[in-house]
């Protein structure tokens, strides 16, 4: 039964944190091995040209910041959070079936379009934590951004997740806020453009939609 449908009396965050601690920390780490070896072989490896997105209004405004590069790399843990709450097994491998689809969706769009953002016009030699990450993450398999999608995904499934544990509204607050700054983090960082955004929000938020609604007809039969 999702936690955000049993008595909040019967829930514990402390009890909920620890359970399942080491499966969930190597099952996690299992994941993102597999996902970034996949990820990186479509970025250095396109079996297609590569199209060059293009920039909006959205995109002039929102200037260059290196300080946004805190909330982008803070994504890490952001989606290690609903993984940690995660109250059993059988929940947290439903969740672990329904971001490997968005994954690989994703994944699947990179190599039959693969995609990058235009090349800014910014010396980052000037900014050495953002010019690591340039020589990491390269401008490609932007669109849609899965950083975006990732955290919209970890949005939802918090929200519920949260609710169930008896955590209030400022608890609530600071992740969607969270979340809103690591969105806001990828087109500052000049990571990503305002079309990667929209389509990452759009996928983040419909496999989590899906998954949230699947989950409750398969557990509270």
């Amino acid at each position: 039964m999702p936690t955000d449908l049993i008595p909040r009396s019967e829930v514990n965050w402390r009890v909920v944190l620890w359970q399942d601690f080491w499966f969930k920390f190597f099952g996690t780490s299992a994941f993102m091995t597999l996902f970034f070896w996949a990820y990186l072989y479509l970025l250095k490896n396109p079996a297609f040209p590569v199209r060059t997105m293009p920039l909006t209004l959205l995109d002039h405004w929102i200037g260059f910041s290196p300080l946004a590069l805190i909330p982008y790399l803070s994504l890490w843990l952001y989606c290690g959070l609903p993984v940690t709450l995660m109250p059993n097994r059988p929940r947290l491998y439903h969740y672990g079936a329904w971001i490997a689809a968005m994954c690989l969706l994703a994944l699947s769009i990179f190599y039959f379009w693969p995609n990058a953002v235009p090349v800014a016009d910014i010396d980052w030699s000037r900014y050495p934590g953002v010019a690591f990450l340039k020589t990491v993450d390269a401008a490609g398999n932007a669109c849609p951004s899965l950083h975006v999608a990732a955290a919209v995904f970890s949005c939802f499934w918090l929200y519920g997740l949260l609710r169930g544990l008896g955590l209030g509204w400022r608890v609530q607050a600071v992740q969607m806020l969270w979340c809103s700054a690591i969105v806001y983090s990828t087109m500052a960082t000049k990571q990503h453009v305002s079309l990667d955004v929209l389509a990452g929000t759009l996928l983040g938020a419909g496999f989590a939609l899906g998954g949230r609604a699947a989950e409750r007809k398969i557990f509270l039969r």
